[in-house]
């Protein structure tokens, strides 16, 4: 039997000697690869997060102490510690554990965690409830993969330090070369062993009065220091920046010496005030592919784990993620003033091609998804054309900036909404079901959906071409195969097109959907004799009223089909239109995605759970004729 195997809880893990561990977290990587080169995942931040979430369950009393993980892709191992090892190869399948921490998954799951830099401000939220109910629990924010580089984190850090007096509170920065800095050596390392018993700290702070008692050059010195106790880490570390917030900075260590971890955990799970501890992980730690290339194996489908070579399961067809980065670099080679801005996502968003050809026009902000969007703002008042693309699930987080700073002024900012509608395994917190009804309602924006990928081509350079905030919003994956045409023509604000005519049925569809419309055509002339008219209507915003009210005067029955949520979505913009335009006794049913958060699987089968693919447009379509 193999270590993990006699675990299914932290108390389990506790009664392991500490000379197994790192055979432990061995046998964990492996389970790790093993599942995800079948499931796809997250791999190369977990792998490296693996020896400090054993030490942190080797330190705390979890569930009584709180763990938060942020972002959550790096608690794979966590899960495997807290009772999940036996259905963990269902990871981030349907019905599955998720990819991601969840509350509603484990009490283990101290909080929900699929966006990145909520940790130190929940944290402290946790905090200040434990306090209030006299409760001395410890709160463990464990934060990395460039987590760091968002304001929440900060803003967090800066009511933690204004409230800093008796808060059990321990932020634990997992730096591995994609956070704030590099690790500076064994000095380091040395100085925050050292420095982590208590003896020492008292002493460092007796060293520093008696720098300030030195005649004439006392105060010099002190203020040099800044904080005494921290003189030599000042040279060496970062660790001014955390004193600054009134955190106890220890750091940076190796976060890979599970022995020492414990040590520190257990030397700093006592201090009663905000600790701030720094360690240095290797992503991708154990499977050499993955510590050769983190940023590609950092979110990866199915691969085989001998090589590391992905399973191609494209067919050919290239993505709408990458016709859109090929694009802008044909257009960009045409134009001087478009510039790319990302938010932390260049190769997600598919603008490292565009990002080495263009260097000077490209932009990646960090995981600052507002300060992406104001900084678009203020290049589009010089006359450039930003194009921003943000997924649509991490745009929602810059939504005050795109009311406010673009929207209210109509200053010429694009936005490239990838990932646009279910995403699949990654579920509830990735999905970009929400962007048509977060988007439409604000004045001045356009808002439009190709139905596929030579469309998403036309729309970029319609994009370029209006004088005001406009966004396009496209799914991940393969496109539809259709042919490119060479020659980018743009469309006509507003206007839809007739793809497929008939007269029993209207079917009124936007983006992905209108895919899945096509489809029902088929079915319901070939199967049931119904006749549909199909219609691309390409904008949400501003609709095609005009084609609308004149095909429903024609037609008695409408079908409205979209990948978003049904309230304030896609169809609720027709029912205003037929509203505005006087009528009101008409057969409609709207298809989209109902009040809920759609959990992770495969696109295809939540599409036919939640009623938006082709078998339920026919079904729609015979309640509709009153065949069912």
């Amino acid at each position: 039997m193999s270590i993990l195997d006699t675990i299914n809880s932290p108390d389990d893990l506790k009664k392991i000697p500490r000379s197994d561990l790192p055979d432990l977290a061995a046998e964990i990587r492996s389970l790790i690869v093993e599942v995800v080169s079948k499931n796809g995942g997250h791999l190369a931040s977990s792998l490296g997060a693996v020896e400090l979430a054993i030490a942190i369950h080797y330190v705390f009393d979890v569930p009584h102490d709180k763990i938060i993980w942020d972002v959550g892709h790096q608690s794979y191992a966590h899960k495997i510690i807290t009772g999940r090892r036996e259905k963990f190869h269902t990871l981030r399948k349907y019905e599955g554990i998720c990819g991601f921490t969840r509350m509603c998954e484990s009490q283990y799951d101290s909080f929900t965690t699929g966006h990145s830099s909520t940790s130190i401000s929940a944290g402290l939220g946790i905090a200040c409830a434990k306090s209030l109910k006299k409760e001395n629990n410890k709160v463990i924010a464990v934060i990395g993969d460039g987590s760091m580089t968002a304001g929440l984190a900060y803003e967090g850090m800066n009511q933690t330090g204004y409230l800093h007096k008796n808060k059990d509170f321990i932020v634990i920065l997992n730096d591995n070369d994609m956070s704030i800095s590099k690790n500076v050596g064994a000095l380091s390392s040395f100085l925050s062993r050292t420095f982590s018993k208590k003896y020492l700290q008292d002493l460092r702070k007796e060293f520093g009065e008696f720098l300030k008692s030195l005649p004439k050059i006392g105060d010099d010195l002190y203020k040099f220091a800044k904080r005494s106790e921290e003189f030599f880490k000042t040279f060496a570390t970062p660790g001014m920046l955390f004193e600054a917030f009134n955190f106890d900075y220890f750091g940076p260590i190796n976060g890979h010496n599970i022995n020492h971890l414990i040590d520190i955990l257990n030397n700093i799970k006592h201090l009663r005030e905000p600790v701030l501890l720094h360690i240095t992980t290797t992503k991708g730690k154990g499977y050499p592919p993955a510590e050769r290339n983190p940023i590609y194996f950092h979110g990866i489908g199915s691969f085989k784990v001998k090589t590391g070579n992905c399973n191609n399961t494209k067919n050919g067809i290239s993505t709408y993620t990458e016709v859109f980065g090929k694009t802008m670099v044909e257009l960009a080679g045409k134009n001087e003033k478009i510039i790319a801005v990302t938010a932390a996502m260049p190769e997600g968003t598919g603008l490292t091609e565009f990002s080495e050809i263009f260097p000077e026009r490209f932009f990646d902000v960090g995981i600052a998804e507002q300060h992406g969007v104001t900084f678009s703002a203020g290049l589009a008042t010089e006359g450039f054309r930003p194009v921003v693309a943000i997924y649509s699930t991490f745009l929602q987080r810059a939504y005050d900036q795109i009311l406010h700073d673009v929207c209210l002024e109509s200053l010429p900012v694009i936005f490239a909404v990838d990932r646009a509608g279910i995403v699949g395994e990654d579920g509830a917190t990735h999905n970009g079901l929400f962007d048509i009804s977060y988007l439409r309602n604000l004045p001045n924006m356009v808002v439009m959906a190709p139905k596929d990928e030579n469309e998403l081509r036309q729309m970029l350079l319609t994009a370029l071409s209006h004088n005001g905030p406009i966004a396009f919003r496209y799914p991940r994956g393969t496109g539809v195969g259709v042919p490119i045409e060479p020659d980018i023509k743009p469309l006509p604000i507003g206007k839809g097109e007739i793809l497929k005519k008939g007269t029993d049925i209207l079917i009124l569809a936007i983006g992905h959907s209108v895919c899945e419309s096509l489809n029902a055509y088929e079915k319901l002339i070939s199967e049931h004799g119904i006749s549909s008219t199909v219609v691309n209507c390409r904008f949400v915003k501003p609709l095609d009223t005009e084609l609308i009210i004149s095909l429903t005067k024609e037609i008695p029955r409408l079908i409205t089909v979209e990948e978003n949520i049904r309230m304030g979505g896609f169809g609720s913009a027709v029912l205003e239109c037929l509203s505005d335009g006087g009528i009101y006794d008409y057969k409609i049913d709207r298809l989209g995605i109902p009040d809920v958060f759609v959990d992770h699987g495969p696109q295809n089968l939540l599409r036919a759970k939640y009623k938006i693919d082709s078998n339920a447009i026919v079904n729609s379509a015979l309640k509709l004729m009153g065949r069912i």
